[in-house]
């Protein structure tokens, strides 16, 4: 698959698992995408919460989306870096899939409040591996993100 294709598999398959390290421990945990593209991977967790403490210490993860209809798992690792950029904030905050941060938005005092609710994360010029059952007593060929 070429890049634009794993683009588009991750986009059409948007929950993925994160996989960090708290110390020298793995963890892993289901996400949700909210986009991939030429400008990377991009995600979003509460500052509040475990995964952005591991982020912070060790920003080099890898996510695994998988559809098993296709039977097709793309691995996508490199280092993750924080975004501020209040337009992406807002843009995530009023997509389709986003509905449910109006509640948190409504809830909060100040629109700073919402907005530090949330941290976005993108993964950027990373590599990508594909796998299949077919393709799974090859040798992995990673791509260029």
């Amino acid at each position: 698959m070429n890049k634009q294709e794993i683009f588009g598999f991750c986009n059409d398959n948007p929950a993925f698992f994160l996989a960090t390290a708290e110390g020298e421990e793995p963890r892993v945990r289901a996400m949700l995408l909210y986009k991939a593209d030429e400008d990377g991977f991009v995600f979003h967790t509460g500052p509040f919460k475990e995964v952005y403490q591991q982020i912070m210490q060790n920003p080099h993860v890898q996510l695994c989306f998988y559809n098993p209809q296709q039977n097709l798992q793309i691995r996508v690792r490199g280092k993750l870096e924080m975004t501020n950029d209040r337009a992406l904030k807002e843009e995530i905050a009023n997509h389709p899939t986003r509905v449910f941060m109006q509640g948190w938005r409504a809830a909060c005092a100040t629109e700073e409040d919402f907005y530090n609710m949330f941290s976005v994360f993108r993964l950027k010029g990373g590599l990508a591996n594909v796998w299949t059952f077919e393709s799974n007593f090859k040798p992995k060929e990673d791509t260029a993100l």
